[in-house]
């Protein structure tokens, strides 16, 4: 462990820093309106264009990683997103009026591109630097805790840099993935492939995809529709508050920003322990991402009767910590639960399922918020239900079948299988 604490921080910048790249536009968004002259609809189109594309592109990355190397896929990928924040950060330079928004979605489309070859990939490698499952859990737990630090800080640092001028945190982007890309250059020493994984060709690589999924689809769907979902609440949530605080109550800026990192801070800590505490525990997984979706779920609920913004806060704390329990979680069960060699490919289907949040959640709040408070988050506290369901039904963890762990996969040697 102590030789691989280098490879462990180079790895843990990449969530951090992809985070910071796309959240901390969260605090600015209301400015970028005014500035562009756009709707609310037309600016969270800035956060569902990246995800959009990340979306498409995360199991393309993923069966290359398989293939080709972790390593391989995460430099270039990181040079690729520097380049789209670049771009979007030059786009006022470059043109006036409505030309500069389709710039600045242009830059975000190649954002995306490199997102979905980034944090995607870091998961199974994680999972490939490590045989013990306790401590695939514990740093898997690491890695989310990274990538939830940088949503507590993004939201203080992009209102910092856009009181400064509204398009510094895009040219911010491109700074941040030249850190993380040389601490990956120095530090990741990526484990060698065995001999007959590199050999496996496509259709026999498919067809070991599709016996994983015959076998284990019914705990894998699940899996995947619940990272779908937290990412769906958070950033609808985030959306939702960031414009509430400006035109409801007067909060700009740094403070904004403050008041914003508050329920992520909660979601940074609870990842964290529970990352630390869940080891190799296929139940606990399980039973703690009950928890967190059942604390997620009253919440929304909560705030549906109430709209005074101290309980609103007080609830999203709450919620936010629910969340941070779910997905360290969600994590572990996907990493442990498939092989080394297909890792990536599975790893990053659930990747992009959680983008697939992340783009409808800012447009989805969009649309409910002129339907009234109580209907908005009864809707967001439904679908947060939803997931409470499919955990307690479609996941069993101490079960061979199905939703179990236990199952033999189709490959003879699996490596996580407790």
């Amino acid at each position: 462990m102590d030789s691989k604490k280098g490879d462990l921080f180079a790895l843990a910048s990449i969530p951090l820093i992809m985070t910071l790249g796309n959240s901390m536009l969260i605090p600015i968004l209301p400015q970028i309106s005014r500035e562009l002259h756009i709707s609310s609809f037309q600016v969270s189109m800035l956060i569902t264009v990246y995800a959009l594309v990340a979306i498409l592109l995360i199991p393309v990355a993923g069966y290359l990683s398989d293939k080709f190397g972790r390593r391989i896929i995460i430099i270039p990928s990181l040079i690729i997103a520097g380049i789209g924040g670049a771009v979007s950060g030059a786009a006022s330079w470059m043109a006036d009026g409505m030309m500069v928004y389709w710039i600045i979605l242009a830059g975000r489309f190649l954002q995306g591109i490199g997102a979905a070859g980034a944090f995607p990939i870091v998961i199974p490698l994680v999972g490939d630097m490590f045989d013990d499952d306790e401590q695939v859990s514990k740093n898997l737990g690491i890695i989310e805790t990274s990538n939830t630090f940088g949503k507590v800080l993004s939201p203080i640092l992009g209102a910092l840099l856009g009181a400064w001028v509204w398009y510094v945190p895009f040219l911010a982007i491109p700074v941040l993935c030249l850190i993380s890309l040389l601490l990956v250059l120095f530090l990741v020493k990526e484990p060698k492939k065995k001999a007959k994984e590199q050999e496996k060709n496509l259709p026999q690589f498919m067809k070991s995809v599709k016996s994983v999924f015959k076998e284990k689809g019914r705990w894998l769907y699940a899996i995947f529709a619940i990272g779908c979902i937290c990412m769906f609440l958070l950033f609808g949530v985030l959306f939702y508050l960031s414009d509430q605080l400006e035109i409801k109550h007067n909060l700009k800026g740094v403070i904004k920003g403050l008041v914003l990192a508050i329920p992520l801070a909660a979601l940074c800590l609870t990842s964290y322990f529970t990352g630390k505490k869940i080891g190799k525990n296929k139940n606990l997984m399980k039973w703690c991402g009950v928890v967190g979706l059942v604390m997620s779920t009253a919440a929304l609920f909560g705030i549906g009767f109430f709209n005074n913004i101290y309980f609103v806060i007080t609830c999203l704390i709450v919620c936010g910590a629910g969340i941070g329990i779910v997905l360290p979680s969600s994590d572990a069960l996907i990493t442990e639960g498939i092989e080394k060699e297909l890792r990536g490919t599975i790893t990053s289907i659930y990747s992009s399922m959680r983008f697939i949040g992340v783009s409808l959640g800012p447009p989805i709040m969009s649309l409910l918020i002129p339907s009234g408070h109580m209907t908005m988050f009864f809707v967001f506290a439904g679908v947060s239900l939803v997931a409470v369901i499919l955990l307690l039904l479609m996941v069993k963890p101490e079960s061979g079948k199905d939703g179990g762990h236990r199952a033999k996969a189709p490959q003879p040697k699996p490596l996580h299988q407790g």
